[in-house]
Order: structure tokens, then sequence, then C-alpha cells
């Protein structure tokens, strides 16, 4: 690939050290991550795939920053901070790149400038990097207008999903070149410092604090209330830093767990999570962790100011008994900490889940068969529950929290939990063979001759 593409008044090649003016915070942490993109091959290859561009052995990655096109109307106090392209044997995609670092936003406007001299410049993708987090990379923060969208693609990558992406690689020892790990574990350092400006979502809007205050008035909460919608929405943000933090703790990608219909929809999902809301006072987010024993769940009650933090298995069905199922479940959690833990059974029929303190159960696994005397119990759910009080209010509290509790969970009970699975069945020891079938079939016909046999 030429050092400049013949469509670039200006353009550098993407540095991992860049001169930059001390000011240009935003240039010199999008020219070397950039620059770490096309670099390092697995780290290349793993964002590229997140909008949906598969990087073979023989794909090529260049990227640049500083850029002016020849073509096309220069957006007015507006240049794009970088250019990736990736050439794959005679094809050829191309994506603009819009940083933001530290408090800065991503806004519609120059959003949708930068979408339109895409399109002039046939560029088919324009990415976006800032600390707004959005559900998947194809879901963005900012809404445009369907007509700036059209035929250019739009994706949004969080500094701390980039962060995430670096780490996961670092941590499964997947970068194969010892010199390209180094270069990469640099840039996780780099992006970890606060001279970066990456920070995670760690604050409630004021709106968090009035809603909270609402629901301990009494006041009913609507899916039209001011700050509902708000609290959602950034609830939406917490539940994907939540993925990114688990993900870098655990070690393998965890992802946020959508409905098939709320994962191309942020609207859809926004509006039943405003039902939700506004009928049962309570928030939730649910996430999926490759081999664990069920979906990560965590439920914050507005109402009573608690955190809850569970996940449930599904009852073994080779056992009748609801304490003999119950007792599956307690050998899988005997040597944890019971403090703060319950198990919730939920039962076929009318009604809603019974809940035991986990210490309880130990002591007494025959408690459940007071619970629903005509009902089976079907699933176990095993919780950690944590009530806030005034803390739950506080904007930055409240996250704090909830980034604490949702990993300790996991790590308490969630990672110790395994699914019921049917044994194999067994030869019956008492088993026929096909000779004895034969032999005790002739002795039947000697024994009860048909009629008119001699």
């Amino acid at each position: 690939m030429t050092d400049r593409p013949d469509y670039l008044e200006r353009g550098e090649k993407a540095r991992l050290f860049p001169v930059l003016a001390d000011t240009s915070k935003e240039g010199r942490t999008t020219s070397i991550v950039l620059a770490c993109l096309a670099h390092v091959q697995e780290f290349g290859r793993a964002m590229l795939a997140t909008v949906g561009q598969r990087v073979g052995t023989r794909a090529q990655v260049a990227c640049y920053t500083e850029i002016c096109f020849k073509k096309g109307e220069k957006p007015k106090g507006d240049r794009p901070d970088g250019l990736i392209v990736l050439k794959i044997g005679g094809r050829e995609w191309k994506a603009l790149v819009e940083a933001k670092v530290g408090n800065n936003d991503l806004e519609q406007g120059q959003v949708e400038r930068y979408l339109e001299l895409a399109r002039q410049n046939e560029i088919d993708a324009v990415i976006t990097i800032s600390n707004q987090f959005a559900s998947t990379p194809t879901e963005h923060p900012i809404s445009v207008t369907r007509r700036a969208a059209a035929k250019v693609e739009l994706y949004h990558w969080s500094w701390m999903h980039v962060l995430t992406q670096a780490a996961l690689l670092l941590q499964n020892d997947e970068v194969v070149d010892g010199d390209q790990a180094a270069i990469l574990l640099e840039l996780s350092r780099f992006l970890s410092h606060d001279s970066a400006g990456v920070k995670g979502f760690d604050s409630m809007p004021a709106s968090w604090s009035e809603l909270v205050q609402a629901v301990a008035n009494g006041v009913a909460i609507t899916p039209r209330t001011a700050s509902a919608k708000e609290v959602v929405e950034a609830w939406h943000q917490e539940a994907r830093d939540l993925s990114l933090i688990l993900s870098r703790k655990i070690g393998v990608h965890v992802t946020t767990r959508l409905p098939r219909a709320h994962r191309t929809d942020s609207q859809a999902r926004l509006k039943a999570d405003l039902e939700l809301l506004s009928k049962e006072n309570i928030i939730q987010a649910a996430w999926d962790i490759k081999d664990a024993a069920g979906p990560l769940e965590c439920c914050i009650d507005v109402k009573t100011k608690t955190i809850i933090s569970s996940m449930k298995v599904r009852a073994p069905s080779d056992r009748v008994k609801a304490n003999s199922r119950l007792k599956w479940l307690l050998r899988q959690l005997h040597n944890i900490s019971a403090e703060e833990m319950f198990v919730r059974l939920h039962w076929t029929g009318p009604g809603s889940f019974t809940q035991h303190p986990l210490a309880e159960l130990r002591e007494n696994p025959d408690l459940v068969l007071r619970d629903r005397l005509n009902a089976q119990l079907h699933t176990l759910e095993v919780c950690l529950v944590r009530g806030l009080a005034r803390r739950f209010g506080q904007r930055k509290n409240f996250i704090t929290d909830v980034e604490a509790l949702v990993p300790e969970f996991y790590e308490r009970a969630g990672q110790r939990l395994k699914p019921w699975q049917a044994s194999a069945p067994k030869i019956r020891e008492s088993s026929t063979t096909v000779e004895e079938v034969e032999h005790e079939a002739e002795g039947e016909a000697l024994s009860h001759p048909s009629p008119g046999s001699e």
C-alpha cells in the first residue's frame, strides 16, 4: 500500500509516538490506538471484527491521521481524526474515525457532517470513539437522521471497549509475536493512565437522585416521567460498562444479554425498560458468560433501594422431592460465605417464587417442603442481596456499589454453579438376551398349542 491514498490531500501514517502539541490529547490518543490497530495483527483483527470486517492473514491494514480529502465539502472547523484502510485482495474497505476523550461527547451535527463527507468520498463507514457507551458497536449513542446514515455505516467504540479488547488479548496470550505483544501492553498501560482521558461510566445523572426520591415519596413513575428516560439510558451505559469490567476480571468476552428484538432496536429496548420501571420500580440487566451455568443477572429495586445479583439453574429432574433438588444445589455452595446470600425457589403454577436465606437452608433443607405443597420446584436461583439505604440515591456511590457487587456475586457463587445434566442411561443388570427371548417364545408355544394342532 502507498504511503498515502490518492484520494487524500493530506494525511500521515498513524504513529506510535506522535509529535503533536500537548493540547492535542485526542489526536495523540487516536494516533497511538490506530498505529496499534495497524501493526498488532490480533488487535486489528479483533477490533475490525466488531464492525463486521473479517481480517485474514493476507489482509493489509493501514491507518492515517491528520487527513484531508481532495473531494467533497470541507466541514467548517472539523477534520476527522483518522482513516482506516483495509485491503483484502482487490477489495478495499475504508472508515473515517472521529474520537473524543475525557468529558467531551460526540455531537450529532459533527457526526452527520462526517457521514456526508464519507459518502462524497465513497468511504464505507464512520467509526466514533468516546467515553460514551453503546450496547454493541452497531448501536450508536448519538441519534442521526436516516438520510445522514444512508449508504454509510455508523459504528461506535467506547474507549473502555478498546482497552478491554487489548486486555483480553494479553490475558489470554493471543498475540503470537513478542514485539507486538509488548506494543499492545504499552497501549493498555497508556489507556489505563489518567492522562489518556479514558474513563468508565462512573456516575448516574442528576435525574437518578430525583427519581429515587420520587419513588420514596410514593410518586407514580410513568414512561413519560421526565427523569425516567434519562435514568434508563444511563443504566444501559452502565450495563455495557459492567460487561467490559467483567470481561477484564474473568478473562473472557462477557456480553450484555438482550432479546433478539432489542439487539438492533435501541428504542424498543428503551420502551420495554421504561415500562418495567413504571410498573415495578425496577431496572435490570443480564450478561452472557462463556461456559457459565446461566446468565448473570442484576436487578435494581428502586422502591426498596436494593441491588440483587443472581444466577438461575434448572432443578435436577432425576430427583422428585423439592428438598432433594435443593440439596443438589447446596452441595455446590457448601464452602461459600452465606452473608447476604439467599436462594429463590421457582415453582410451577400460580404464585411467585419463595425465598430463604442460604444459612437457614443449610441448617434445614426441609424448610422448602412447606413452601408449595402441590407444586413442583423447577428452577433454583442463587442471589446476593444488598440494601444500600442512603447510598442508593447517591449518583457516584450507586455506580461504585453496583460495580463491586456484581463481580463479587460471580466470584462467590456464580462461578461455582454447574447446570444439571442427566446421567447417561445404563444397561440393566437383569437385561434379557435375544436367545433367552426366543427360548421363552418356543416354550410358550409348546405349552399352549394352537387349535387344530396335534
